[in-house]
């Protein structure tokens, strides 16, 4: 096994072990347990690189249930940050569409824009943040240049007021910035609350900011292409949004719901494909059903279909990354034996002076679980990597324990979707299944 020589903090260490042993994904610290996904990882690369040259992509990433959908999207968040670009992420549910009727467009763009992230703040709710940058800068320029700060704001915002529905957007960034200047903390929230989509009527915005629209089912899209605008005129490299747990559009029981989801997503397919919009870049995540599905799924909608058709020449061993789709594959034995390496490296804090087990260890855990489930101890790899983060925090807290003695009691059981969807993820979602992304 190669040895840890990275230093991981505390409080990385602390999340990444709390995480796994309660059968979730991480939120810090995923670089120091990812394994493989290099010719995937390299495409989204790409298309993040497009994405802060000013131009746009979208992918949709398709892999069977706990092929690690979750997971890779979690690193490609870091890549964005890492690149200045800013990202935003949300879950569908039954609640939380693309498109809906109801406020379901409205709550999911909600969703996203509360988990807005940066390379400073990767916890979300950065869009304060990022407004606030704006503000100084034009403050800073307008020095400068000595002008009114108002006239350098007005010239920041022109390119967001040219886009459909960019007007009113640009009228509350304005606000926002008045309430700055008028230590107007009233205002400022008025406005955060306008850009979260969080007024529900037409006329409390008018009332508070001066607006006739507000944001809804309706303009969730083009409220998304304004934050892209506004992430780029505040010195960022572009906007990535990243929407999980697209299956809930195909377990829509509703056809004409279905269809109108469809067609959002064919709007966000064509611009990106005819390089329409500007900086910004889509990744949705679903099951092959709900790509392939040609009664419910994206392949029902003709139009899509053709569009993010596979390379024909591709299969039986031979990739393709230069289209949409991006296909995941199972975790393999040997990713599995890196990761559980990995997580031995965490418990040690990066320090292999400290490992709690031999490399022999991890094979002979490897070998336990294949006797107990089978094949799905690698495949579906939750209960698995679970146990093994119990049975090193056991042996941490009980000097003596001996590896071999733990290793016959250990509790494990085939992970499945029923036993997932019973922890609240429909069997995706935050779920550990998703670590075997490797």
């Amino acid at each position: 096994m190669t040895k840890a020589t990275k230093t991981i903090r505390s409080k990385e260490r602390d999340t990444i072990i709390q995480a796994l042993s309660a059968g979730v994904v991480p939120r810090l610290g995923l670089p120091h347990i990812v394994v493989g996904r290099v010719g995937e990882t390299a495409a989204l690369l790409r298309d993040i690189d497009r994405v802060a040259d000013g131009g746009s992509a979208v992918r949709f990433v398709i892999g069977a249930y706990g092929a690690g959908k979750t997971f890779f999207a979690g690193m490609v968040r870091l890549i964005a940050h890492e690149k200045k670009c800013v990202t935003m992420h949300a879950d569908l549910s039954p609640n939380r569409r693309i498109h809906g009727s109801g406020g379901q467009g409205r709550a999911l763009y909600a969703e996203a824009v509360n988990n807005m992230a940066t390379r400073n703040k990767p916890e979300g709710s950065a869009l304060q943040s990022v407004i606030e940058r704006l503000v100084t800068d034009a403050v800073k320029e307008a020095g400068e240049k000595s002008v009114a700060v108002e006239t350098v704001i007005d010239q920041k915002l022109e390119p967001i007021s040219g886009l459909q529905g960019g007007y009113d957007f640009a009228t509350v960034l304005k606000a926002y910035w008045r309430g700055s200047e008028e230590s107007n903390g009233s205002l400022k929230e008025n406005a955060i609350r306008w850009l979260r989509g969080e007024y529900s009527t037409k006329t409390d915005a008018r009332k508070d900011l001066g607006v006739r629209t507000i944001i809804d089912d309706e303009t969730v899209y083009e409220s998304l292409k304004s934050l892209a605008c506004l992430v780029r005129i505040a010195g960022y490299a572009g906007l990535l949004v990243m929407f999980d747990e697209m299956a809930n559009i195909y377990k829509l029981q509703n056809a004409q719901a279905r269809k109108q989801n469809y067609e959002q997503i064919l709007n966000i397919v064509n611009d990106a494909l005819q390089g329409t919009t500007s900086g910004i870049g889509f990744v949705m995540c679903g099951t092959p059903e709900f790509l392939l599905d040609t009664r419910r799924g994206v392949f029902s909608y003709e139009a899509l279909q053709s569009r993010l058709a596979e390379n024909v020449f591709a299969g039986e061993g031979r990739v393709d990354f230069s289209g949409p789709v991006v296909r995941l594959q199972n975790l393999t034995p040997e990713d599995l034996l890196v990761l559980l390496g990995n997580i031995r490296a965490v418990f040690a804090s990066g320090d292999s002076a400290k490992y709690l087990v031999p490399d022999e260890a991890l094979t002979a855990f490897m070998m336990y679980c294949d006797r107990k489930i089978g094949e799905s101890y690698f495949r579906t790899p939750r209960s698995t990597v679970k146990a093994f983060v119990q049975m090193l925090s056991i042996l941490e807290q009980n000097p003596g324990t001996t590896w071999q003695g733990l290793l016959e009691t250990v509790s494990i059981v085939p992970d499945t979707p029923d036993n997932v969807a019973e922890a609240g993820a429909d069997g995706e979602g935050d779920e550990l299944t998703s670590l075997r992304l490797s």
